[in-house]
């Protein structure tokens, strides 16, 4: 299947339908795009909201700010968004704006190659069927591929194994004995739904996390009205939690000593709720506040505070066929694990195969570690765009603030293309270079790179993942496209 584009337009396809994917193909429809096509390897569309699916679901970034500024919805439930009702709002947009037709359901992308001669992307699905277009935009997330931990044994064990993000809603965990292994942001939110259920729950931590309260409650109806009526009311709210989270880069980025003071927060919320002195003097962590992902939930210390938790911090030796071993020799029989050991998060792409100019892999591209221009663009791969790509995570605002900036930006790509007919815009490894370097030099002294070992940081332990400074200040950066930091490639004409 080709997508030729007849109206001089390029055509587009798009992997995935999650904020990045669906958010790209409004903007694409609103600017008079026709030719775009929205590959996704599930039967519906959401991303990380439609798998992550586990008791307490939740995000941790207010409602209002956690969904497009073009699409706002007055009738949010709780000040912070819970996963049925977020993934109902981004099938709500598909509805409105009319986007079923440019979906492709059950199309798992499995290769995607440019093609020199004719300045084309093939795109090979998992059933073998290919498609072009002269444009490729992957808008696949940092959070899709589930990270299973690597453990002696796992598969020999006879109990229900699962991952968080692959819940398992039809085994009943009543009056069960469970291994939990991670305290991450998604056990923070599972945990505590599932331990008064549970006859027993073993929870297997590496490290503690730093935890905050979640200012959440239900909207009261009167907010609603507001929201509803004083559409304004509504703009404004939004940019008065934007600026609030904004405000934390500062900690985050230039004043570190702020940190100190949530971090004695998070240590007195932990003493007045734990009452357990062992478990209390492991959950505080020996790192950095911020160092990882700083976690928000009211219900976590209470949880670890049950006489049926049993806090577990002996590294895993192995598993047999009815529990867990830890270094200790000690064996916890269980009937069930669950994984809640997070994301792949710094293998960008997986496993999708990309291969740009001269036959070079993206894998080869990025051998010392993921980087791209303003985190969109890759040398050598020209028409290719990335949403939530390298460096454009955040630790305390919206990536919806950070992808609605790359929007703008890839449609300023496209108009540049425009422009050009027929040619194939690729960044310049200069360019490239240069940025990263910056990117690099900006993340060298932050909280993220104090000593711990997060997610944050790849197999070579840079940081491929944050944005190291403001989110206004990413808006600057891709607010026009400098085609002076591309070079524009014409197919090869046959003689």
């Amino acid at each position: 299947m080709t997508h030729n584009s007849t109206s001089g337009r390029p055509s587009v396809l798009i992997i995935g339908s999650g904020f990045g994917g669906l958010g790209m193909a409004i903007k694409l429809k609103q600017a008079s795009f026709t030719d775009f096509t929205l590959l996704e390897k599930s039967d519906r569309v959401g991303g990380t909201w439609r798998d992550n699916t586990y008791p307490g679901a939740a995000c941790d970034v207010q409602s209002h700010l956690y969904s497009y500024s073009f699409e706002p919805k007055h009738d949010w439930s709780r000040k912070f968004g819970l996963q049925q009702e977020i993934l109902g709002y981004m099938e709500r947009c598909v509805e409105k704006y009319r986007l079923a037709d440019h979906i492709r359901f059950h199309a798992e992308v499995q290769q995607a190659t440019f093609d020199e001669p004719s300045n084309q992307w093939t795109v090979t699905l998992a059933n073998g069927e290919q498609l072009t277009a002269n444009v490729l935009i992957t808008a696949t997330g940092q959070l899709n591929q589930p990270a299973w931990p690597r453990l002696n044994g796992l598969e020999q064990f006879t109990g229900k194994v699962f991952h968080s993000a692959r819940w398992a809603h039809d085994y009943d965990l009543s009056g069960k004995r469970v291994a939990v292994i991670g305290t991450g942001a998604s056990a923070i939110q599972f945990v505590p739904e599932i331990a008064p259920k549970v006859a027993r729950l073993d929870l297997f931590q590496r490290s503690g996390a730093w935890v905050l309260p979640k200012p959440d409650r239900a909207f009261k109806r009167w907010e609603h009205t507001l929201f509803r009526r004083i559409p304004v009311w509504d703009r404004l709210y939004r940019y008065l939690i934007y600026w609030k989270n904004e405000s934390r880069a500062l900690a985050f980025t230039r004043f570190r000593w702020l940190l100190e003071f949530r971090a004695r927060q998070s240590k007195r919320d932990a003493q007045r709720l734990v009452t357990d002195s062992t478990k209390l003097k492991h959950i505080i962590p020996d790192y950095s506040f911020g160092c990882k992902r700083i976690l928000i939930s009211n219900d976590w210390y209470p949880a670890i505070n049950r006489s049926n938790v049993n806090l577990v911090t002996n590294p895993i030796d192995r598993i047999d066929e009815t529990g867990v071993f830890t270094s200790d020799g000690h064996h916890h029989a269980v009937d069930a694990i669950i994984c809640g050991t997070g994301f792949r998060a710094s293998e960008f792409l997986s496993p999708i195969q990309i291969t740009g100019r001269g036959g070079k892999s993206l894998n080869e591209a990025w051998q010392t570690g993921a980087a791209a221009f303003k985190g969109i663009t890759v040398s050598g791969f020209p028409n290719m765009f990335m949403l939530y790509g390298p460096n454009t995570n955040l630790a305390h605002n919206s990536i919806l603030y950070m992808l609605e900036s790359q929007f703008h930006y890839v449609l300023g790509c496209l108009e540049s293309l425009e422009q050009y007919p027929h040619s194939a815009m690729d960044v310049r490894q200069d360019r490239q270079d240069r940025f990263t370097h910056v990117v690099q030099q900006s993340l060298k002294n932050k909280v993220w790179s104090s000593g711990c070992t997060s997610w944050y940081l790849d197999a070579n332990g840079r940081n491929t993942i944050n944005w190291p400074g403001f989110t206004f200040t990413y808006r600057f950066a891709t607010r026009r496209v400098d085609t002076a930091d591309y070079q524009f490639l014409y197919p090869e004409t046959p003689n």
